[in-house]
């Protein structure tokens, strides 16, 4: 290794440990709120518990950065939000168990907060919304009236509102965690979700989302699909 690597490579890991660290410091500020002034233990655990799934090796989307960008956009809509810091608590815990090759992600991370929380001296009833919430991801599609839910899939579809660049390293970091899937197979697969997506009244549910988000996702969408097609 040259000098130059090694200090490249130094440079990475210690642009690793702020992110970490920073991301530590969100959870405790976060989980600290939703125990609403009750005892607990040391938030520092269960933030490295969920730090080394989101940092699993078969994501190539589902990670960190995905975290943070979701953690950003809850901050961006929590004026919306009935109860933000249970929003943050299921940001966290969203994609914790991450598989792509399975279908149950979702309730296996809302089980996941439901095992985790009460233990890290969260309220049931925050705990039961973090979970409700965390199910919702499944198909992205709260109720009227949903605030909470409102916030968190907004937050978690916000991607498909980024620059088209941004969007297509996007879309190639999904085609690289579905690498087991035939080339036609993730094709049609994919099509189907674009389409069902491209189907829905409106993407974004808060008013944010529907002003600053849903015409560029709407627009990336449609442009991947094209892609796709030919």
């Amino acid at each position: 290794m040259t000098e130059s690597s090694r200090g490249h490579s130094a440079h990475e890991r210690h642009e690793g440990d702020d992110t970490a660290a920073r991301l530590r410091d969100r959870w405790r500020e976060t989980l600290v709120a939703a125990r609403r002034g009750a005892p607990g233990p040391d938030p520092g655990p269960y933030a490295d518990n969920l730090l080394a799934r989101w940092a699993e090796p078969q994501r190539r989307y589902h990670t960190t950065a995905h975290l943070i960008a979701v953690l950003d956009h809850v901050d961006t809509l929590a004026e919306y939000a009935a109860d933000a810091d249970a929003v943050r608590l299921a940001a966290w815990f969203h994609d914790a168990v991450y598989r792509p090759d399975r279908s149950e992600n979702e309730e296996r991370s809302a089980a996941l907060a439901e095992r985790a929380l009460p233990e890290a001296g969260v309220p049931d009833d925050v705990t039961a919304e973090v979970a409700r919430l965390v199910r919702l991801t499944v198909a992205h599609d709260p109720a009227d009236g949903d605030a909470d839910g409102e916030v968190l899939c907004d937050a978690d579809l916000a991607i498909l509102a980024a620059p088209p660049k941004e969007y297509a390293v996007y879309a190639a970091q999904v085609r690289e965690e579905y690498g087991f899937v035939p080339d036609d197979a993730f094709r049609e697969g994919r099509a189907t979700v674009l389409r069902q997506l491209l189907s829905l009244p409106c993407l974004f549910r808060t008013p944010y989302g529907a002003e600053h988000w849903e015409p560029r996702a709407r627009q990336n969408l449609l442009t991947e699909l094209g892609l796709l097609d030919r």
